[in-house]
């Protein structure tokens, strides 16, 4: 199958763009958490904040799951633009909200139309590219994730306690995107090749024994990535400050970790594509642990913890999105919408408890060092995931065939 350079450009473009307004979208909540409750606004407590963001997370959790099986049924353009403009118009109202509870309803609605963004935008990204390049297809769409929350953080600076420009901004944007994708944005040549195979998939297909090992392995490392993810973006500052480190280390070593997790996403896919992604995802979660494990050291010199915590951020930040270049070569393109979105919501699963366990041990005053060998024994759990892959030459079930429409399933 041929796709025009112009094409695969506008493709690269508006899944990164998808990407970017999700990262933005999913911390501007975060950051307008702490002026609702200074303010009082609609009433906001600390109990409703956390039920708020909690069931925005469970929507984008659902939003995954359900609408991967959709964009395999009814093809990645539609589903893409319709997400995008689900999440765009609840973002939008979402100031509007009379009551902490429509608060809720309008996020998890949009968290619907967030989860379905993310793994639709992975699946066109990688059939918009040659297989041999899915790794990098992955970690260059998920660096839009990180410059959109950059990106709500300096306006959130700018905007102080008009916390309601954050989503007006979100929902316009979004908006401005939705036209544009309408114009430019093609459907995916591997679904329409792929419809044209009478083979259906479904979450049975999954679980089946064809696909049942991968499957398995797949989520678990999903699920043991973002646990991480979330879990250090939330709570790595409380962690460092238990730890006795200065407030405005603590806060600096979160922008390391990011700054860290940005280089890890450019380097895990170029090495990924040359290397194959199995193994070069099991040296990141293997990586991860280590550094983990080592940051429950207290250590003194500045310059090296701060390395150390750069290292963290480019091995545990990209070991997640390894996986979803994997999903786009196990499975054939009429699982494939499917696959990511299970992928993608049982990770998010992940990303609610880690930040809930991680509360939990700093409630108890046990969260430096316990923190930290929490999340290296998450990591390592990672790794063994990713070693359930087995080893061969192939990333999929030797049985599996070989058609075009089925290219994914060939390392």
């Amino acid at each position: 199958m041929t796709t025009s350079p112009a094409r695969s450009v506008w493709t690269a473009v508006l899944c990164w763009l998808t990407v970017l307004l999700e990262g933005y979208d999913l911390v501007a909540l975060g950051a307008t958490i702490p002026t609702l409750l200074k303010t009082g606004h609609l009433g906001f407590t600390a109990a409703g904040a956390t039920a708020v963001a909690t069931v925005s997370l469970i929507g984008v959790a659902v939003g995954a799951a359900a609408l991967g099986p959709l964009t395999d049924r009814f093809g990645r353009r539609i589903m893409l633009i319709g997400s995008v403009l689900l999440f765009s118009v609840f973002t939008l109202v979402l100031p509007l909200a009379p009551n902490v509870a429509t608060f809720g309803v309008f996020r998890f609605v949009a968290g619907l139309g967030l989860g379905a963004c993310m793994p639709v935008a992975l699946t066109v990204m990688s059939e918009n590219l040659p297989a041999r390049r899915r790794a990098s297809a992955s970690t260059f769409t998920m660096t839009g994730y990180h410059v959109g929350a950059v990106l709500t953080s300096v306006l959130a600076l700018a905007a102080v306690e008009n916390w309601h420009v954050l989503f007006y901004g979100g929902g316009i944007a979004g908006l401005l995107v939705v036209p544009i994708m309408v114009w430019k944005l093609p459907e995916s040549a591997a679904y329409l090749e792929a419809k044209q195979d009478a083979a259906k998939f479904g979450f049975r297909d999954l679980i089946g024994p064809k696909f049942r090992r991968i499957s398995i392995a797949v989520w678990t490392g999903s699920f043991m990535g973002l646990l991480l993810v979330y879990g250090l973006n939330t709570w790595l500052p409380q962690l460092m400050r238990t730890a006795g480190y200065p407030l405005s280390t603590s806060i600096t070593l979160l922008l390391v970790l990011n700054i860290g997790a940005v280089i890890g996403l450019v380097l895990a896919g170029t090495i990924a594509d040359r290397f194959g992604i199995r193994p070069i995802a099991r040296i990141w979660f293997g990586a991860g642990a280590v550094l983990l494990a080592l940051l429950s050291l207290k250590i003194g010199n500045a310059f090296v913890l701060n390395g150390l915590v750069l290292l963290t951020g480019v091995f545990v930040f990209s070991a997640q999105v390894l996986i979803y270049g994997y999903v786009a070569h196990a499975f054939p393109a009429q699982a494939r919408g499917t696959a990511l979105g299970m992928t993608s919501a049982i990770g998010r699963l992940g990303s609610i408890l880690g930040p809930f366990v991680t509360g939990a041990l700093v409630t108890a005053g046990v969260a430096y060092p316990w923190g930290f060998y929490f999340f290296a024994v998450v990591a390592a759990l990672g790794l063994g995931a990713i070693l359930l892959l087995g080893s061969g030459k192939r990333e999929a079930p030797s049985a599996a065939p070989a058609s075009p429409a089925q290219e994914g399933l060939q390392h």
